[in-house]
């Protein structure tokens, strides 16, 4: 069986692959997933299809091209954290945009049941 960390690490590979309905797998059916206050997609979404509309498909509203690029992963216990950026074009000046990024995960038997998102929303802001 694979581990917390493992299971979070194939999420976002698959997410960069484009397939969404394996990122939206590695979920519980009632995950609560928050965008930091701040955010362009600020709030709290309950359950995958939440996080499909409320977040997934809207993060063309921050920029084009956006993109999730972990680095770095900590496992320990139910917690893992993902370490890395976020990476889009300005929609009006196609102008590069990166943000250091966290994410923090909860994890309940082997399926993500939290998301808590850490990132400089000014910043992105800022860039958007």
């Amino acid at each position: 069986m694979a581990s917390n960390k493992e299971i979070i690490e194939n999420g976002y590979a698959s997410f960069a692959a484009g397939d969404v309905p394996a990122a939206l797998g590695i979920m519980a059916d009632d995950i609560e997933w928050i965008e930091a206050e701040g955010f362009p997609l600020a709030g709290t979404y309950v359950g995958p299809q939440a996080v499909l509309e409320g977040v997934f498909m809207r993060l063309g509203e921050i920029g084009d091209d956006f993109a999730v690029l972990p680095e770095q992963f900590i496992g320990d216990g139910d917690t893992v954290v993902a370490l890395g950026t976020y990476q889009w074009k300005h929609k009006e000046s196609g102008e590069p945009a990166v943000v250091k990024m966290a994410h923090v995960w909860t994890m309940g038997d082997g399926r993500a049941i939290g998301f808590q998102q850490h990132v400089d929303t000014l910043r992105v802001r800022e860039l958007s």
